[in-house]
């Protein structure tokens, strides 16, 4: 039986408790010629919320619903499709582009995630399926371009944040969604089962539900396994991985819940931020810097959560902290019962951007305060080999997925 949602329980999240710093963009002007004054009071909010608290939440952004409700109705349209069509569209190689399917079981160990998603890292309209989907292509481009000029915004109030030129992070982020070789920002549209037990039998249903914005994807989701030659698991799953797109005995909740599955591993990303926009509460958990306690985030409908990534945390000697963050299957049954869609545009600088924490420009106030101490560390720091971005980038997963 479905429980109702109770006080306590909405309470129960860094948004209820008023723990998550909300940021007004309204009134910033063009990307062209965002207004001064505005800039300059995002960037005071901004530097203190990920300081503090590792991100924020952004309000009258100028992404509307309407906009983010359809790219969340092509990714349902995408994932109806015939297994033959997706197959065309299945991200493959180094690739990021491209589609990953529910339950790709994880090379490092950790649990498959039950997630479909659907990764742009070029506007290119050939990599995108505007021919099954007609309108896919120019809705999601016309998207990306938002998020991007939202992107640009942000970096520039970052850069006024930091006390540096308002262009420095600018011109180190050219070239976002042009394509990998060029820079490793992703747009990215995700969609989480529903998880449904019966009153009696505790199994996963194989139907549909309703919940906010979306419908279920199909009466029978696909969750099929995706083998991968680099992963060393265990014997029963690997015979698993061979059976069909759906398996004759049905997973149970407990399963789900006892961790064999998850949305969405702990992890924290690697670019300089990202922005997430979901369209309602469904496990995202995060640790609030200097903590190691999991909390739910709480969601605020229309808003967009901002958090930082390991690239900014390096350029600004972990002042912004990178976000451990994570998405749970929710132990509240009428959260677990929702499908939940959410956009994330993870932001990258141009791969040949190199990163150091020496390579901001140092402020005037800096400049006077710099003891012996931070020339120290400034000298053993400069010592450290220094990484362009692409190969930070690849470092890193390299050494998440080494074992």
């Amino acid at each position: 039986m479905l429980k109702a949602k109770t006080t306590s329980d909405k309470g129960d999240t860094l948004l209820g408790k008023s723990l998550v710093p909300i940021i007004d963009l309204a009134h910033c002007g063009t990307e062209e010629c965002p207004v001064k004054s505005v800039v300059n009071r995002v960037a005071q909010q901004l530097g203190k919320a990920l300081s503090e608290k590792g991100m924020a939440l952004l309000v009258n952004h100028g992404i509307s619903d309407e906009k983010l409700k359809t790219a969340w109705d092509h990714l349902d349209d995408f994932c109806e499709l015939s297994t033959e069509v997706k197959e065309h569209y299945i991200r493959s190689g180094e690739t990021k582009h491209g589609y990953v399917q529910p339950l790709r079981r994880k090379s490092d160990g950790n649990a498959p995630e039950l997630r479909h998603a659907f990764n742009i890292c070029t506007l290119n309209s050939k990599n995108l399926p505007e021919e099954p989907l007609p309108g896919f292509a120019d809705h999601i481009s016309t998207l990306a371009t938002e998020f991007k000029a939202l992107a640009r915004f942000v970096l520039q109030s970052l850069a006024v944040s930091l006390e540096i030129p308002q262009t420095f992070f600018l011109e180190k982020h050219s070239h976002m969604l042009s394509g990998e070789n060029d820079n490793e920002t992703i747009l990215r549209l995700l969609y989480y089962p529903p998880i449904i037990e019966e009153d009696d039998k505790d199994e996963h249903i194989k139907g549909r539900c309703k919940y906010t914005y979306q419908k279920c994807l199909t009466e029978m989701p696909d969750f099929k396994p995706e083998d991968d030659p680099r992963e060393k698991r265990k014997e029963s799953l690997e015979k698993e991985a061979e059976k069909k797109d759906v398996p004759d005995t049905p997973s149970t909740s407990k399963e789900f819940l006892n961790g064999h599955l998850t949305r969405s591993n702990a992890h924290t990303d690697y670019g300089t931020f990202t922005l997430l926009v979901q369209d309602s509460e469904g496990g995202l958990e995060v640790q609030l810097p200097g903590s190691e306690k999991w909390q739910r985030v709480g969601h605020l409908p229309g808003a967009i959560l901002i958090f930082c990534g390991e690239i900014l945390s390096i350029w600004t000697q972990e002042r912004y902290s990178a976000l451990q963050h994570r998405v749970v299957i929710p132990e509240q049954e009428h959260l677990r019962i929702r499908g939940r869609h959410s956009i994330a545009f993870f932001c990258h600088p141009d791969n040949v951007t190199m990163i150091s924490p020496n390579d901001l420009p140092q402020s005037a106030v800096a400049e006077n305060t710099t003891t012996k101490k931070t020339r120290k560390k400034s000298f053993k720091a400069a010592k450290e080999r220094v990484y362009n971005a692409y190969q930070m980038i690849q470092k890193r997963i390299k050494d998440s997925y080494s074992s």
